[in-house]
């Protein structure tokens, strides 16, 4: 037995919060519902009012959409009324930027708009993908089901995002260590190294000269250096803002060995969710293709959907005008087509993102085995020979020495 935590909304809107004693989970749920109450949070933990969370730019407001999408999927499966669960969203909601957010499609709703023109008002928040579902849900009648396969959406890519910043963690932190230990070595200590020959008047021997110049180069240049790459970096950055530069950088991000492998994956994965879900739900081809256009990061890949949104509207179906792209796995395209074969495309989309979400962890996995090492190895390298043209200096002042 365990000790559970939890915080359900009663029937008459209220938040209500206590400790159950049961074996699972599970067992909680059943019981909190036979007491009326609709479960928001379960745990083992006690849920805190107020804990420290990172600012907007750094955690993402992603976190606060994917909140809100459960916890509306949870009240609107449990039967209350979409006022009353928007309402009740209010309080569950922690941060207060996206409190008032929630508080505006309130107003909005009550002045008239649909659910899905009311989320339209922050388009920051809620994608087209997003506010197209719970149009296609509000028409059908099924908006829990609708907010239940958005909070699934939601979760599904958070998770493959998360997944691939987390592993290219490590090898980024690795590469700065090593870098910045090269540039300490270069400043500081080769330096008062030298020192010590230059009293002795010793000739040094050709490895260590290489170093003492490598050295005094880095010391007296090396801010030219930094302000060099600082102005590349700023002047890349300002290219890659406009049309033409993000197309050129998304193209080649497509063609770096491994990597570009993995990033195809991971674009084909986001799209094939979208798709599903769009799909899935009633949306018209053609208008799922411009909204999973929209969401994809990759301008090449992203451009090249309009091919395929052109080839649907002269009845050539999805599969054929998107394998024509090349811009997608050509497994990609032979699903697609056993989709259309069999009528089955919006299953045939969400077993193509499973496919492609566990291909791209596999190739985040392939390139961080092969690039951790590399870097080490590298630095490995760059440190033994400075300690290298060290020994061979020490080694030859002693022998003079004897």
């Amino acid at each position: 037995m365990a000790t559970f935590h939890f915080k359900a909304v009663a029937a008459d809107g209220a938040v209500r919060t206590g400790v159950v004693t049961a074996d699972t989970e599970k067992t909680v749920v059943q019981e909190l519902r036979r007491q009326g109450l609709a479960p928001v949070y379960i745990g083992l933990s006690k849920p805190r009012r107020w804990e420290w969370r990172a600012p907007a730019f750094l955690r993402g407001r992603r976190k606060d959409v994917l909140f809100f999408t459960q916890e509306m999927s949870t009240l609107l499966n449990a039967g209350v009324p979409l006022d009353r669960a928007l309402s009740i969203s209010t309080q569950l909601t922690e941060r207060q930027h996206f409190r008032s957010v929630i508080q505006d499609v309130i107003r909005a709703l009550k002045g008239g708009k649909s659910m899905a023109d009311s989320l339209a008002i922050h388009p920051e928040y809620f994608s087209d993908l997003y506010v197209n579902m719970v149009r296609a849900g509000e028409a059908s009648g099924s908006l829990g089901q609708v907010f239940e396969k958005l909070a699934e959406f939601e979760r599904l890519r958070d998770d493959l995002r998360s997944y691939i910043i987390s592993s290219m963690i490590y090898p980024a932190l690795l590469a700065t260590v090593g870098l910045a230990s090269i540039l300490v070595l270069m400043y500081f200590v080769v330096p008062r190294f030298a020192a010590v020959f230059q009293e002795s008047q010793l000739k040094m021997p050709l490895p260590t000269q290489i170093m003492l110049q490598v050295s005094g180069f880095v010391r007296a240049w090396g801010w030219v250096g930094f302000a060099g790459l600082g102005v590349g970096l700023a002047s890349l950055s300002a290219y890659i803002k406009t049309s033409e530069g993000r197309l050129w950088w998304d193209g080649f991000r497509l063609r770096i060995p491994v990597l570009g492998d993995a990033l195809r994956k991971a674009e084909t994965a986001r799209f094939a969710r979208a798709m599903g879900t769009l799909v899935a739900n009633s949306v018209p081809l053609v208008q799922s293709l411009h909204i999973a256009r929209a969401i994809l990061s990759n301008r090449r890949i992203a451009d090249s959907l309009e091919a395929v949104a052109q080839g649907v509207k002269r009845g050539e179906g999805v599969a054929a005008p998107l394998i024509r792209t090349g811009q997608f796995p050509a497994l990609a395209g032979h699903l697609l087509t056993v989709g259309e074969e069999t009528g089955r495309l919006d299953q045939m989309f969400h077993r193509m993102a499973d496919i492609y979400d566990t291909d791209t962890r596999a190739a985040i996995k392939r390139f961080t085995a092969l690039f951790e090492p590399l870097i080490i190895l590298v630095m490995g390298v760059l440190v033994g020979a400075l300690i290298l043209s060290m020994m061979l200096a020490i080694t030859s002042i002693n022998e003079v020495a004897i």
